[in-house]
């Protein structure tokens, strides 16, 4: 009994020890946790110290010149003006009656902008903003710094809420002193001493006050040290900092005398350093990344460069070029002061930044913009470092009064971080760095006139000489016709009472060839087809890591008997894939979000949201989709284009060419740049292999090596500060590559389309399927309600045949001309003299040469 007693006591107790070993290991842990807050104490952050520049040069003007430009910078303010040869015309980096502007006269901020070639907005990580300009905050203050070399001029500007800066000790041992006055002769060294106090503990004046001395100059105590006087000129610490430099005194020297002197400064200061070069009729601007610094907690976030460079006045006649749809124009002095001023994204959104609504996509497809003033003009071609760039543009009469346009850079990207219960608000997180081995170069081609045609004749110069092997001209002899013809979608089903997500077969492979057979019988000959929703599920496709063709529209055996079939009947046909994003896929489909999902900047999952139309807000209850991870992608496009040869097909790009987006990922950034130049590789070693390659939009660094282009945006969106919308872009490239605006039957005007694509010299693209539009009800799919080909097959024969009898000689030509006869009349001109007049009115137009133009019409005229 007494045996059975003890051990249900032991027993008991090794429950009651065992029950406590959990809040133990609580306790200890909370203890521990107590003890590290009590007691840790955070590493110091050494202070980020900025060399701050400065100017002290006897020449009051810096010049370079060659037989077309001469370029003449003002050393007392770094402002600049270049002369054209050609026409005498001259451009200034700043207006020069800037400070007797009426408008801005009263507003101090807007007159400093004016006189500013950089335009710099600092954050914090409360997200607040502060702008600097470098006229009141480098200019003024003479903290720049100026260098010419043998075909550059290059000036150092510090920015920000610092004095010059010299590398001179403000406080230094007596020691040091006399190893640089060794060997010195004695007027030498007495021209260096004369600068400095002498101070000994030991034997102090009568009126130096020792603990103020030894407050300000701990090192005192036990040095004998000599202190630069408040009174030394800014030209003697220039010969100073010469002689100093030449016996050896380093940077990591003076910062520990500032530091003995009363610390760094901690306010924001900011080095950016720009390059100027002539290159022929160009002034070639550059601004590199690495060169660029700042405060860690002061992160660059905007840069506008050359904001004013040849702004327009309010006496001046002209305007400005913006690469909004194919081209767009904004007139000097248009008098719409109550309308938002013109920006827009180059190249699109990166979707690699979050957004909690959309309201409207900007994404500009070129890289030029440009202004036109009294005759003369120039278009500026952003380079290196255009995928951070926006365009923003404006009118005077607002703030100041100058028409002007100019790049605005987007260099740290941020994102908002709820703090949920552990604090209020928000903060931002920035990009830890800016990417290495990156630059800004902005390129500004003189033009020999001042018409819009002018810029787009430059700008096709400036593609044919950078991509001389890859734009050759076509040899169409009839008008391209684009048929997208859409295989599967994908539909909610109930299995066994659980709904899922299964392909619904709009268009099998037999009745593609079918719909491919019937076109060809019909006497259409420069055909391409693209094949939409044939792999991975349907249009929406799942990750592309493994390419399964829709069994429910025939198999492989069928697809490649489409393939074979259009190949000999020469019709260019291509599989369309999805590269950058994982819609609906899951482990099964080899996609795991957490490794395979790129990162924005807050290190969150790149979750994409569809957005309401109405709202703006995402939508509710529609499932978000995935961008890929950076490194993925390129896979993926691997994976595609593998796929495509299997059946001898070409490859359409859903989103290369069209999307750049970045990844955040911290291990493994990729930027905007990176991704261009990505794309830019795989796409020059399929168009090098002989893969025919079609995309959408085309963006301008892709369109050499395409063959194809869809859904290019022709005229652009409507901004009310626009006054006119031209085919800049398209008189560059037309004849080296056919393109076609967006699909008529699907299009909210098919009339308007149409007519654009007359104007701009476009093909004609339609959308079909071979089911009827009742088959898409309870789908997200309404945008195919108008696809059905039975319905739209004598439109779609009727209108490519009247387009094609008329302007299919013209796109193997360049468009050599465009012009506006009033707001609703256009004239488009090729090489050989074919003018395509466009009647966007409502009324009957006459051309110049009286040939009647019908209500909402187009009229070939062959020369």
């Amino acid at each position: 009994m007494n045996k059975n007693r003890k051990k249900l006591i032991m027993d008991a107790i090794l429950n009651w020890l065992k029950s406590m070993i959990g809040p133990i290991i609580i306790l200890l842990v909370i203890v521990a946790g107590v003890l590290v807050i009590r007691f840790y104490k955070p590493a110091e952050v050494p202070t980020e110290t900025i060399m701050v520049n400065s100017y002290a040069g006897e020449e009051s003007s810096f010049v370079m010149e060659n037989d077309k430009l001469k370029f003449e910078l003002d050393a007392a303010n770094t402002q600049f003006q270049v002369t054209n040869k050609t026409d005498d015309s001259v451009w200034y980096s700043n207006p020069q009656d800037a400070k007797n502007d009426p408008i801005s006269k009263s507003m101090k901020l807007e007159q400093e902008k004016l006189q500013s070639t950089l335009l710099l907005t600092y954050s914090t990580k409360d997200g607040v903003d502060t702008l600097f300009n470098n006229y009141a905050y480098s200019m003024a203050e003479g903290i720049y710094n100026i260098e010419q070399g043998e075909d550059y001029i290059k000036v150092f500007y510090s920015i920000g809420e610092a004095e010059k800066e010299y590398i001179v000790p403000e406080v230094i041992t007596a020691a040091r002193m006399d190893e640089i006055l060794d060997g010195l002769s004695k007027k030498e060294s007495a021209e260096i001493t004369d600068s400095f106090k002498k101070y000994d503990i030991n034997n102090l004046k009568k009126r130096d006050n020792k603990e103020e001395l030894l407050e300000k100059y701990p090192l005192l105590e036990t040095e004998v040290i000599y202190v630069m006087r408040d009174t030394v000129k800014d030209y003697v610490k220039v010969k100073l900092q010469d002689t100093f430099a030449e016996r050896g005194y380093t940077y990591e020297e003076y910062l520990e005398s500032k530091g003995e002197a009363g610390g760094a400064n901690d306010k924001p200061v900011f080095n950016i350093n720009v390059i100027y070069r002539l290159e022929g009729n160009e002034l070639v601007v550059e601004i590199p990344f690495d060169e660029m610094e700042y405060q860690s907690k002061y992160p660059l976030y905007y840069l506008s460069v050359l904001p004013y460079f040849g702004a327009g006045s309010m006496e001046d006649e002209g305007f400005l070029m913006v690469p909004e749809g194919g081209g767009a124009l904004i007139n000097f002095n248009n008098g719409k002061v109550a309308q938002n001023s013109y920006f827009a994204n180059m190249y699109g959104w990166d979707h690699a930044i979050s957004r909690e609504s959309v309201v409207h996509e900007t994404e500009m497809y070129f890289n030029a913009f440009g202004i036109s003033r009294n005759d003369a003009s120039f278009i500026c071609i952003l380079e290196d470092g255009a995928p951070y760039a926006g365009i923003n543009a404006d009118i005077s009469g607002k703030k100041n009064g100058y028409n002007f346009v100019h790049p605005q850079y987007t260099l740290l990207h941020r994102e908002a971080y709820e703090m949920g219960d552990r604090a209020a608000g928000t903060i931002y997180v920035f990009e830890q760095k800016l990417p290495a081995g990156e630059k800004i170069v902005q390129r500004y081609r003189f033009m020999d006139g001042g018409s819009y045609t002018d810029m787009a004749n430059g700008y096709r110069a400036y593609l044919e000489e950078k991509y001389p092997e890859n734009l050759q001209m076509n040899t169409d002899e009839n008008a391209p016709l684009m048929v997208e013809i859409v295989g599967a979608i994908d539909k909610v089903k109930q299995i066994l009472g659980v709904p899922v997500s299964r392909p619904l077969e709009l268009t099998n492979f037999t009745e593609a060839k079918d719909i491919i057979g019937d076109l060809l019988g019909e006497g259409i000959s420069n055909l391409s087809v693209k094949m939409s929703g044939w792999a991975n599920g349907g249009v929406q496709q799942k990750l592309l890591k493994r390419v399964n063709v829709v069994s429910d529209l025939g198999g492989k055996k069928k697809l490649q008997e489409l393939s074979d079939y259009a190949a000999a009947n020469n019709v260019d046909f291509y599989l369309n894939g999805i590269t950058n994003y994982a819609y609906d896929s899951n482990l099964l489909d080899g996609f795991f979000s957490v490794l395979d999902a790129a990162r924005f900047v807050n290190r969150e999952k790149a979750e994409i949201h569809p957005y309401s139309t109405v709202t703006f807000a995402a939508r509710e209850g529609q499932d978000p989709h995935y961008l890929l991870k950076g490194e993925l992608i390129p896979q993926m496009i691997d994976n595609l284009v593998k796929a495509t040869d299997k059946y001898n097909t070409g490859v359409s790009f859903q989103d290369v060419g069209r999307e750049l987006n970045s990844d955040y990922n911290r291990k493994d950034l990729y930027s905007r740049s990176h991704v261009l130049e990505s794309q830019i590789e795989q796409l020059s070693a399929l168009d090098a292999a002989g893969k025919k390659i079609m995309i959408n939009m085309g963006n301008y660094y892709a369109i050499p090596y395409s063959n194809f282009v869809t859904n290019m945006d022709l005229s652009g969106s409507v901004y009310t500060i626009i006054d006119e919308a031209v085919p800049i872009y398209q008189m560059a490239v037309h004849g080296y590559i056919n393109y076609t605006a967006e699909s008529l039957n699907l299009t909210q005007n098919q009339e308007q389309i149409l007519l654009e694509s007359a104007e701009y010299g476009a093909g004609l693209a339609f959308t079909v399927m071979d089911e009827t539009a009742f088959s898409l009800q309870n789908t997200l799919y309404t945008e195919y309600f108008g696809a059905e080909y039975d319905s739209w097959r004598d439109k779609i024969l009727s209108t490519y045949n009247r387009y094609n009898e008329e302007l299919g000689h013209t796109f193997s030509q360049k468009m050599v001309g465009h012009e506006k006869l009033n707001s609703d009349f256009t004239a488009t001109t090729y090489e050989d003299g074919t003018v395509v007049y466009v009647n966007y009115s409502y009324d009957i137009q006459t051309t110049p040469e009286g040939q009647k133009v019908s209500p909402r019409d187009y009229l070939v005229v062959k020369n």
